[in-house]
């Protein structure tokens, strides 16, 4: 009978494994692989609201975009998607600097509510385009999102708010970025651009801490980003963000009903769901040479877009990303600060795993439309690939597509 139970508990650990991109010959002990699965539930089981009959996942809102980890990163933990999926996020602020939230709507809009509290706006995403021609003749519209709201349920916006689209990002990988020694990413820092080639990668701090994720690399830790969206998109009190999501102008929200614990989100489960995601892994550690990545370097695409790290452990991977940010040029400006990100300054995308939809906001639809949309200190070999013949250009996404 133990047998048979270990033999159960094991081939359920195989389909798990395969579902969640981690590699079944990884190394986990039986602690380790209770914490993968207790991570991996809290990610994708639906949450409800207090009081309810489970309290293991209540405490849901009473602000919300959404009540799973998985709405917004939808697809095989991939991007989230544009226009009015709930895996696009509008961020609002006072417009002299992104941190400071807005009085009566705070850092984020939530379209949706618990029973009994009024959700805060809906958003109305328009585009404008515009068509980019290459010197061989060829076309391309790009779109760009632009975003109002619509019922505004606690008032009017303070006359200073700022509004910015974000897509949720990738999660594979994002354990190994962390992984990254802090004096490897910063030796490629180069603000004032000494040397000349027109690239001035510039980290980005939290207080004193290098920041690696979001797409301005306003946040250090992937714990400290993992408590971040489960507080502003599916109002879950953490000991990180202690807080409900509520302004003090939204009573009802302020005086909602509470979960049984201190936390909606206690510390254990918070390490298990970081622990989940920390060990998602790319699908591919290692990139073949090929002609697509000559060009990839030889018009400077490799500058910004590292290809590779290598970790204390000895281990070399390949995230095509310095974590760094660059000024990508008034086309990309988002009118939002964070931290010592300027508005038109990005942290560099890695692109393994690269998926659907790009950019910060998701308006482009191709790996195309995404570098054609580059500027500022991308213009250079934004200008290079726009040049060069379609059947290279080709090559090249290709090769970006597969990394």
């Amino acid at each position: 009978m133990l047998l048979i139970q270990k033999k159960l508990k094991y081939s359920l650990l195989i389909v798990i494994l395969s579902v969640i991109a981690i590699p079944a010959t990884m190394a986990f002990d039986d602690d380790e692989y209770d914490q993968l699965i207790l991570g991996k539930s809290f990610f994708r089981i639906p949450w409800v609201a207090a009081p309810a009959s489970t309290t293991a996942r209540d405490g849901l809102g009473p602000l919300f975009n959404a009540n799973t980890c998985k709405s917004c990163h939808h697809l095989h933990n991939g991007r989230g998607t544009g226009g009015r999926h709930r895996s696009a996020v509008v961020l609002v602020n006072i417009a002299s600097n992104g941190l400071v939230p807005e009085p009566s709507y705070g850092s984020q809009i939530n379209i949706s509510a618990i029973s009994g509290v009024v959700f805060e706006a809906k958003p109305i995403i328009s585009y404008q385009h515009k068509t980019v021609t290459y010197p061989d003749g060829k076309q391309v519209i790009l779109k760009k999102p632009l975003v109002k709201l619509d019922q505004l349920n606690y008032g009017p916006l303070h006359p200073q708010a700022n509004l910015s689209i974000r897509i949720a990002p990738a999660l594979i990988g994002l354990g190994l970025l962390e992984a990254i020694p802090e004096p490897d990413i910063l030796a490629n820092e180069d603000i004032e651009d000494r040397n000349h080639d027109g690239i001035s990668g510039k980290a980005n701090m939290q207080q004193g801490k290098l920041g690696r994720f979001t797409w301005k690399a306003s946040v250090p830790s992937l714990k400290q980003q993992i408590a971040n969206a489960a507080n502003n998109d599916m109002g879950l009190t953490n000991p990180l963000y202690p807080n409900e999501n509520c302004t003090k102008n939204q009573k009802a929200c302020l005086n909602a009903p509470k979960g049984i614990g201190k936390f909606d989100l206690p510390m254990e489960r918070l390490n298990a769901i970081n622990f989940y995601l920390k060990n998602l892994k790319p699908a591919q550690l290692s990139v073949t040479e090929t002609q697509g990545q000559q060009l990839f370097n030889q018009i400077g695409c490799n500058q910004c877009h590292k290809p590779s790290f290598t970790l204390e452990s000895g281990k070399i991977i390949h995230p095509y990303s310095d974590l760094l940010l660059h000024d990508m040029g008034e086309g990309l400006n988002d009118n939002r600060r964070e931290l010592l990100a300027e508005p038109s300054e990005w942290r560099t995308a890695p692109l393994w795993g690269i998926g659907n939809n790009f950019l910060h906001d998701g308006r482009a639809s191709t790996i195309e439309e995404a570098i054609l949309w580059h500027g500022g200190e991308a213009l250079p070999s934004k200008m290079l690939f726009m040049e060069l013949p379609i059947h290279n250009r080709e090559k090249l996404l290709k090769f970006v597509s597969e990394i």
